[in-house]
């Protein structure tokens, strides 16, 4: 009888100890409040998490600013379904003094992952519905006539399209590792590590390289897996980031932050292989230079000089042929593919000192 209460005794134990882990994995998802100088929270501040329905799928943004009669500034992440969330409020959280910073995971991305979204949903023009109908929600909630967005990689071709078909909704357009052509793109980064490679007689990486070989029309042959080599590389040899050349500090920004739950972030990687292979054929199929040439809205390109994954002789050649009302084209040398990340200090104040000083209307 006592060892039967015994092994009861342990059972309620290790439940109550497996319900605790679970809670705080599930529940502990919060965003700090923002405080001023003096540790008062300003009346007019907003720091909230927010689950929003899009294109009938949930989906989760993040809302930050110390005043929300501030400007709204949207970031779109990159990918597809590789969210930034804990990294713009890591780096770019100084934003939040002169904009409402809201970061959004799209369906199929982090906070938004889930097994259930209609693989057939999974598409560029769904992508845009969504963001579209997230900005006329940031619009209403924050009663903004405009915002600004930022577009980061797989975010540039969102950000690209809304202001072609939207432009009455934005102040400016600011595209980091901005996408032009995806057949275009994937050679010149295959071409550049290897090169790299060969440069630097790494036998281990032209060994992997030239098994997966060169992309046909943007695809390789194994299709993701192949993907994930060529862009180890890119990585190691500072095509992707220039300074920090690991994915592993990358992916620890989603285990350490306060939005995220632990299935939160161990869902990164699973919406990352998800969104990958349902979208990559017509992500890289999408040309900016024969479908976007000429749109209503200021542009500012924010470039790293050393960005091989969307590579820079293609920003800069898209930027010289693209009609705006007005455009800039700012290099970041000691970048890659996110200036916004790797020059943290310079890109915030760039976004306050010239993107919104010349372009915001109160």
């Amino acid at each position: 009888m006592k060892s039967c209460e015994l092994r009861v005794g342990r059972s309620l134990k290790w439940m109550t100890l497996f319900s605790i882990v679970v809670f705080v994995a599930t529940a502990c998802s919060h965003t700090p409040k923002i405080v001023d100088a003096r540790g008062i929270v300003p009346e007019r501040s907003i720091a909230a998490i927010e689950k929003v329905s899009l294109g009938g799928v949930d989906q989760w943004i993040v809302m930050r600013g110390a005043d929300v009669r501030n400007p709204v500034l949207l970031f779109i992440h990159g990918g597809p379904g590789m969210p930034s969330a804990p990294k713009v409020l890591k780096h770019n959280g100084d934003l939040e003094s002169d904009f409402v910073v809201v970061t959004w995971d799209q369906r199929g991305a982090g906070k938004s992952y889930s097994k259930d979204i209609p693989p057939d949903s999974m598409t560029v023009e769904q992508f845009i519905s969504d963001a579209h109908e997230l900005v006329q929600y940031l619009k209403k909630k924050l009663n903004a006539d405009k915002i600004y967005i930022v577009g980061h990689s797989w975010g540039s071709i969102l950000g690209t399209y809304l202001i072609d078909r939207y432009p009455e909704d934005f102040y400016a357009y600011v595209g980091i590792g901005q996408f032009v052509n995806g057949i275009e793109n994937e050679a010149i980064s295959y071409d550049f590590v290897l090169r790299q490679a060969e440069k630097t007689n790494n036998k281990k990486a032209i060994r992997e390289l030239k098994k997966i070989g060169a992309p046909v029309s943007a695809i390789y042959k194994n299709g993701l897996d192949d993907l994930l080599v060529q862009r180890k590389w890119l990585m190691k040899f500072g095509g992707a980031n220039y300074t920090d050349r690991s994915y592993f500090s990358t992916y620890m920004t989603y285990f350490f932050n306060k939005e995220y739950t632990i299935f939160d972030s161990l869902n990164v990687m699973k919406g990352v292989k998800m969104s990958l292979n349902l979208m990559w054929e017509d992500v890289v199929k999408i040309d900016f230079m024969t479908e976007v040439d000429e749109v209503e809205v200021p542009v500012y390109f924010m470039i790293g000089r050393h960005d091989w994954n969307t590579p820079f002789e293609l920003s800069e050649e898209y930027f010289k042929a693209l009609k705006a009302p007005s455009k800039e084209f700012i290099w970041f040398e000691n970048s890659a593919h996110s200036p916004c990340y790797e020059e943290t200090e310079r890109f915030n104040r760039l976004m306050v000192e010239k993107v919104k000083a010349e372009t915001y209307e109160p």
